[in-house]
């Protein structure tokens, strides 16, 4: 579990990043002309057009390069989405800007736009970060009914026995109430350490700390290592990237899979 950041590379990532595409009604819903399903209403009525043709529902657009109009009107400019993948170092906490003058993970990427990470990751903790203005696709990662999966590298004190395992698999009583069932797997044991692998889908306030803490195994080191399809891989630490346009959708797929795995298996667990 690396936590010194790389050398910085002779050339940094473009700050525009690649085009990403993104289905019409979002743009449409993004530039102020009602809801999502409201602006697919408008698409069907055929009252868009793309590049001077008439839209489809299934049609993707890269915001700021497509010429689209609503009424034969130019809808207004939104920023187009960016999407940046950061290997988060050790002593950086994930906000933008601190007024405790503490070092923030916007101090690593550079961008012309404002951009916030997707879920947390304390100033301890190392690993995968997306940072992002597209609110919306925040919301569907992170919320428990998408039913995305964040995969964590962890190594804790102690040799960690079955039944402790079992009790994090299933769910450990926090001040906050139980957690929901883990996906954990021992990967190895070595001078009185455990290297476990956390699968959540919920992201509580350092929740796997606070896990291990209830099962007396402290946290001795925790990285994040993927989030739904997208993984670390070798990207150096303190380095950043621009996702590219085929991992953002496998994103958005992800989330849409989930959500609809969750409504078969009926409405997620509620905190108590």
């Amino acid at each position: 579990m690396e936590d010194t950041p790389a050398p910085l590379p002779d050339e940094e990532p473009s700050l525009d990043g690649p085009l990403v595409t993104e289905k019409l009604h979002k743009v449409l819903a993004r530039a102020g002309l009602g809801s999502r399903r409201a602006c697919e209403n408008i698409i069907r009525e055929g009252r868009v057009e793309v590049n001077g043709r008439r839209a489809k529902i299934e049609d993707r657009v890269v915001a700021d390069e497509d010429h689209i109009t609503v009424d034969r009107r130019p809808i207004p400019h939104r920023p187009a989405p960016v999407y940046i993948l950061l290997h988060k170092p050790k002593g950086y906490i994930t906000s933008v800007g601190d007024p405790h003058g503490r070092r923030s993970v916007d101090e690593l990427v550079k961008s012309r736009h404002r951009l916030y990470p997707v879920g947390r990751l304390d100033a301890d903790s190392t690993g995968l970060l997306i940072m992002t203005n597209d609110g919306d696709l925040t919301q569907r990662l992170l919320h428990p009914r998408y039913h995305v999966p964040r995969v964590y590298m962890v190594r804790v004190r102690g040799d960690v026995p079955p039944v402790v395992l079992g009790r994090l698999r299933h769910g450990v009583m926090l001040d906050d109430g139980p957690t929901l069932p883990a996906r954990v797997e021992m990967l190895e044991r070595s001078h009185n350490t455990t290297v476990l692998r956390f699968v959540l889908e919920e992201g509580r306030k350092r929740q796997i700390r606070r896990m291990c803490e209830a099962v007396s195994h402290p946290v001795l080191d925790l990285q994040r290592v993927a989030m739904g399809p997208l993984r670390l891989g070798d990207l150096g630490v303190g380095r950043w990237r621009h996702l590219t346009a085929s991992e953002v959708l496998q994103l958005e797929q992800a989330a849409a899979a989930g959500e609809r795995a969750r409504a078969r298996q009926g409405k997620p667990r509620e905190r108590r």
